[in-house]
């Protein structure tokens, strides 16, 4: 009778430690956790490629941008507020800049893998409405379409941060 109790207080004691387990859900990386890292994470431009229709091209970043601009960072911090900064390279194009040339916020969108962001140094810092392309921790492609001249815009993004 002894050796009874004993197996069904065993089994008890299993039964109550296995139900106490937490099950563990493996959660997938967001666009917005590759976008911003876990505080936030820094995207410098490395090339442009204009797509047309009948003549696709590359640009390297430094026939696009001024050397100056070539070392200059999108910040995108993983807050509420969706905060944004271009910041400044080393390399100024202007002794009076400062350390930060924007601040603003992103908008993403999941359902149509849209990032709508300004790029300061070729359209003037107007918002406009970017498709993803690639989003991996280390590179990003966004590009644009403009019906008006049949072609589009793609630029890639690498990022050393995590």
């Amino acid at each position: 009778m002894k050796s009874i109790l004993n197996i069904v207080v065993f089994g008890l004691m299993i039964a109550i430690a296995s139900s106490c387990s937490e099950k563990l859900e493996p959660k997938p990386i967001t666009y917005s956790q590759l976008l911003t890292g876990t505080e936030k994470k820094s995207w410098g431009l490395t090339s442009v490629t204009i797509v047309d229709q009948k003549d696709p091209f590359d640009l390297p970043g430094n026939q696009v941008l001024n050397p100056c601009a070539l070392d200059d960072q999108f910040v995108f911090y993983a807050d509420e507020e969706k905060k944004m900064e271009y910041t400044n390279g080393t390399l100024k194009c202007s002794a009076s800049e400062p350390a930060v040339l924007i601040t603003d916020t992103w908008q993403l969108t999941n359902a149509n893998a849209t990032l709508e962001i300004g790029i300061p140094r070729i359209f003037g810092g107007v918002k406009l409405p970017f498709i993803i392309k690639t989003l991996t921790e280390n590179t990003m492609v966004l590009e644009i379409f403009f019906d008006d001249i049949d072609a589009s815009y793609r630029f890639t993004f690498n990022s050393s941060s995590k």
